[in-house]
């Protein structure tokens, strides 16, 4: 069955309610959209925690090589990756009890959304997060 992303106003309180994201494939280089999205993220007052095994620190957070390394509660795994990579990071979100898994725009994978939906993860999929906070008009931190 394909996946149809939460309704707007879902959307909404799902931004509300997060705190904590880890972004998997967050990237230290300013010209990566990760790295943008991650600083609007953090503008607006969410924390960030970047999820790459590459690097250190970025934006002055300190990267993890996984979800499981991470030390604090994550309400939302926003992603990053190629869409035939994001199976397992479904299943690290359930595992680590987030209660989101966040797809961004242009990654597409069915069988993660029905995983991730399966562990009890609201799904969004093919959608900017950063775009979707503007349009919706989530006030913000």
């Amino acid at each position: 069955m394909q996946h149809i992303n939460p309704t707007d106003k879902e959307i909404y309180q799902l931004l509300v309610d997060t705190k904590t994201i880890a972004m998997i494939g967050a990237s230290a280089n300013p010209e990566k959209t990760s790295h943008g999205i991650m600083q609007k993220l953090q503008s607006v007052g969410y924390r960030v925690i970047p999820v790459n095994p590459g690097e250190i620190e970025i934006l002055g957070e300190k990267c993890y090589a996984s979800l499981q390394d991470i030390p604090v509660k994550i309400d939302l795994v926003n992603v990053f990756r190629k869409a035939e990579t994001t199976l397992p990071i479904a299943t690290e979100a359930i595992n680590i009890h987030a209660k989101a898994l966040w797809l961004q725009l242009g990654i597409i994978n069915e069988e993660t959304a029905a995983t991730a939906k399966q562990g009890g993860l609201t799904v969004v999929m093919d959608a900017c997060i950063a775009v979707m906070h503007a349009i919706l008009k989530v006030p913000n931190k």
